[in-house]
């Protein structure tokens, strides 16, 4: 029987600020809806940094990490189905630099942002959709073509959407290892936006306490280390981290401050949340 080991001569973990220097200006940066994980602590070390003329993707709509992003002058460029702070509506310095043309909104719909990833992570050039057919979005958006169907026997338009390919993709787990694999669960949105990514760094609430792709618990939900460039976690701007820099072989990075235990077998099932309901160690 052959047995496959997972690999790695260091922790593929790096500090705060390292871990944006992946993000360079004019890059175009994804990020996740909020509940699939949003890195603020490494959205305000971007921002001290002063990183400018991102081009922002929301995938697909976003909230108060894009918002924070537009109203400290990071962002040249948005695409996204909505930027949208919860209750309170639409984020207040995204419809601002709209009104005043301070940055360049490229309108996009969720279905449109879901099947362009889809595509980029395929190495397809482009993806058809029907659904958005009819809409204003069509005449809006210059790279967007309708053809007809080259199935059918005429008459059948189909809306051709490019792929997407992001240069970075900045998201938050709650667990990573040492190994540089990352716990996900069942957003499935994370681990099509990281394939399709040219980069994928990660923020994560805590170091799991093995390899998470040979725990069958946790397997199923991981996102594979060869995806991942480099990583941090949350705790790490207290001064309690340990830190070092990423493999420069892996695609992909992830960040992470303090240990982990795995669950026993009495800890509730993980295999379906993207945190744990148990307090954090102090």
């Amino acid at each position: 029987m052959t047995e496959y080991v997972t690999a790695r001569a260091e922790p593929p973990f790096v500090t705060i600020d390292d871990l944006v220097d992946f993000i360079e200006p004019g890059v175009m940066l994804a990020i996740p809806k909020d509940e699939s994980g949003v890195a603020m602590e490494a959205t305000r070390a971007l921002i001290r940094r002063g990183v400018q003329d991102l081009y922002l993707l929301c995938a697909p709509v976003c909230g108060m990490q894009a918002d924070l992003l537009i109203g400290a002058g990071c962002v040249a460029t948005v695409e996204c189905g909505g930027i949208v702070i919860s209750e309170v509506g639409v984020g207040p310095r995204f419809r601002d630099a709209v009104a005043k043309g301070s940055i360049r909104l490229r309108d996009s719909t969720c279905p449109a942002i879901h099947a362009g990833l889809q595509a980029g992570e395929k190495g397809e050039p482009f993806v058809a959709l029907r659904g958005i057919l009819g809409s204003d979005l069509v005449a809006l958006r210059d790279d967007w073509r309708i053809v007809d169907n080259p199935f059918g026997t005429g008459g059948d338009p189909v809306l051709l959407v490019p792929a997407i390919n992001p240069d970075v993709f900045l998201f938050h787990a709650a667990w990573g290892d040492r190994y540089g694999n990352v716990w996900i669960a069942g957003r499935r949105d994370l681990a099509y936006t990281a394939h399709a990514s040219r980069k994928t760094i990660v923020t994560v609430e805590q170091i799991w306490d093995g390899d998470l792709l040979a725990d069958e618990r946790m397997a199923a939900g991981t996102l594979g280390a060869v995806y991942v460039t480099a990583g941090r976690t949350r705790r790490a701007a207290r001064g309690r981290s340990r830190c070092s820099i990423a493999i420069s072989k892996m695609r992909r990075t992830c960040a992470s401050t303090r240990d982990w235990r795995a669950p026993t077998k009495d800890s509730p099932s993980t295999s379906n949340r993207m945190s744990s309901t148990r307090p954090l160690p102090e």
